[in-house]
């Protein structure tokens, strides 16, 4: 019975994490949601669903991987949302200007 609650917590963890990137956008909901991706990949292990392309007789693409997928292109719209890469502060600016 225990068997599908880690991966509900999983799941449950990617669509929060995915919900708030696309309602408040910054690198810290972005980075959530790629941590939340990565966890789901590994996590989901009886809601996998159908095999969809077969590496081999054991690994392969299914449909809940394409959540992960899904995730990932959220995040990416989150980065470039949220701005610059630029870790270093930026100068004020200043609203008037000194005459010497």
């Amino acid at each position: 019975m225990a068997l599908p609650f880690y991966p509900l917590v999983f799941m449950n963890l990617l669509f929060a994490a995915t919900t708030l990137c696309l309602a408040r956008p910054s690198r810290a909901s972005a980075a959530a949601t790629v941590a939340a991706a990565a966890l789901w990949l590994f996590g989901n292990g009886p809601l996998e669903g159908d095999v969809l392309w077969a590496l081999n007789s054991s690994h392969g693409l299914t449909v809940s991987d394409l959540l992960s997928a899904v995730a990932l292109g959220i995040a990416i719209w989150g980065f470039r949302q949220a701005g610059s890469w630029d870790p270093r502060p930026k100068r004020p600016r200043r609203l008037l200007h000194k005459r010497l």
